[in-house]
């Protein structure tokens, strides 16, 4: 496949993604609560690209590898790793934005939380290489159709934005859970 075509099956990635939204809810995250699924540890985080207005919530629902612990206290243990079992996402913005929350949704859900940290990191220096890094498709899947958008710095922080949000989404379920439960009164 040549270079040019490439760039093409990128595009189409990212505008298919742009279309159809993976992941993407018009329903209130209240919706998705764990209720019904003890163990489940939720969180959400709210990013604002200030530079061209994108927005975009998203809320992940992390399982502890053991049930009901704390996700914190299992992160910390030799233990099995806690899982991505939620990711649902709401936003407006550009093409590239809201295709990156589709393709992030896709990515993570069922990864373990020491996995997608990988991942986080792994395309954050693709996006930051400025077109000299060349993306593994083995590691990314259709996260690296964003390689070309490493050569347009503005256009970074749309790709990042959902990123960001699950990356402090996921500090937030590991602080929420280490936390006690108040007393019920």
């Amino acid at each position: 496949m040549s270079s040019s075509e490439l760039q093409q099956l990128y595009q189409q990635i990212i505008l298919d993604h742009a279309k159809y939204r993976h992941g993407a809810s018009s329903e209130p995250f209240g919706v998705f609560d764990a209720d019904g699924a003890p163990g489940l540890h939720l969180a959400e985080s709210h990013q604002v690209n200030t530079t061209c207005g994108d927005e975009i919530t998203v809320r992940v629902g992390v399982r502890a590898g053991s049930g009901t612990a704390a996700v914190a206290a299992v992160m910390d243990a030799a233990g099995p790793a806690p899982v991505i079992e939620q990711f649902v996402w709401r936003g407006d913005g550009c093409s590239i934005s809201m295709a990156s929350a589709s393709v992030l949704a896709d990515t993570m859900t069922g990864l373990t939380v020491p996995e997608a940290e990988a991942l986080v990191t792994t395309f954050r220096e693709l996006l930051r290489s400025r077109g000299t890094i060349e993306p593994d498709e083995e590691v990314l899947g259709d996260a690296a159709a964003f390689a070309g958008v490493s050569k347009y710095p503005a256009r970074v922080k749309c790709a990042m934005l959902p990123w960001v949000a699950f990356e402090a989404a996921l500090m937030r379920v590991a602080a929420a859970s280490a936390t006690p439960a108040a007393p019920r009164t």
